[in-house]
């Protein structure tokens, strides 16, 4: 999966459970400033 569908599919998946970026951060004990790169595709996570 290239950066831009994964930057996509982060956002797309976080919204549709009705999460906020916030929510996200503390689910997944990252920064929001992580949270921003994934989902603006400046960063990708590791899987």
């Amino acid at each position: 999966m290239d950066n831009k569908k994964i930057e996509k599919y982060i956002a797309l998946k976080r919204k549709q459970v009705g999460m906020t970026q916030h929510n996200l951060v503390d689910s997944l004990a990252v920064t929001n400033k992580a949270i921003s790169k994934w989902e603006t595709g400046t960063w990708v996570p590791g899987i």
